[in-house]
């Protein structure tokens, strides 16, 4: 007699049931073990990146494979909102989506489609043979698997800003997230996620998802700006990356045991742009942080 399985609850309806933001963080590295490491941290949710990262469907499965014995929500971002890579994310398993560069309702209601079965959408009828109905040991997977998949959308630019109201308002969008690194860009503030501007285009998306009962979330590395974004209301936030803590965490070591001349011949004979470590005794010149 086969199990029979119950799925996880998605972001969004861990969102509904939390009486606190959700925090969580970018796992980046496309390790499993990275990816265990910040399961167990005690976060509540791990975003496996696809976007920017060195992330395919068997590194991805790989990490949801080791996430999963942890209380944490994993989500994940594909690379682009293309629904035929949406279906095979979703039939991988995942039911935790964030898509980015979401400009206009019109491109949101698409990926509302993407992620549902016909009548009601465009997604391909697989999970027979897919993870995502734990190869039917999911009972009545296909009716009820809309209220097993949670679609964020992201808006990462001025455009995006001026939108979020209708973005906000789509059915079948679950959950906006802002990225404010890409947003600054847009608005020609490249490299500056934390200008007035950029925050004044944060805080105006969360407004609207607020106004259109939509939970919110925000990429917020910088403590200032995290608490900032929570204390308006953000309903989930990431506050750090895999790759960010380990690469800042190995400078500081750097930064503590090697002598300042030896850190300076080190950087004269590798390529890179990191700059060297600062006089004897003082931190070297702060990284960007997202």
């Amino acid at each position: 007699m086969p199990i029979r399985m119950t799925l996880p609850q998605t972001l969004t309806a861990r969102i509904a049931a939390s009486d606190r933001p959700l925090v969580g963080m970018w796992v980046c590295s496309g390790s499993p073990i990275m990816a265990e490491l910040a399961a167990g941290s005690g976060l509540d949710w791990v975003l496996i990146d696809a976007e920017h990262s060195p992330n395919g469907l068997e590194s991805i499965l790989s990490q949801l494979y080791a996430v999963s014995a942890y209380p944490v929500a994993p989500v994940v971002r594909p690379p682009i909102g293309d629904a035929i890579v949406i279906k095979q994310y979703l039939d991988l398993g995942v039911q935790n989506l964030l898509v980015p560069m979401v400009d206009s309702a019109a491109q949101a209601a698409e990926l509302a489609r993407a992620v549902r079965y016909p009548t009601g959408g465009v997604r391909g009828v697989g999970a027979s043979l897919a993870r995502s109905s734990r190869w039917n040991r999911v009972d009545r997977y296909l009716p009820d698997a809309s209220s097993t998949i949670s679609l964020t959308v992201q808006i990462e630019s001025a455009a995006a800003v001026e939108a979020a109201p209708e973005i906000a308002a789509v059915d079948g969008v679950d959950a906006l997230f802002v990225g404010p690194a890409d947003l600054a860009a847009s608005m020609g503030l490249l490299g500056q996620p934390s200008h007035p501007d950029v925050v004044e285009g944060v805080l105006r998306s969360i407004r609207a998802g607020a106004a259109a009962g939509t939970p919110v979330g925000v990429n917020a590395f910088a403590p200032a700006d995290a608490d900032r974004y929570l204390a308006a209301g953000a309903a989930f936030v990431a506050v750090g990356a895999d790759v960010a803590i380990v690469a800042r965490a190995s400078e500081a070591l750097a930064d503590r045991y090697i002598r300042s001349e030896d850190a300076a011949d080190t950087a004269t004979n590798v390529t890179t742009n990191v700059p060297a470590p600062g006089p004897a005794g003082t931190p070297s010149k702060p990284r960007a942080n997202y």
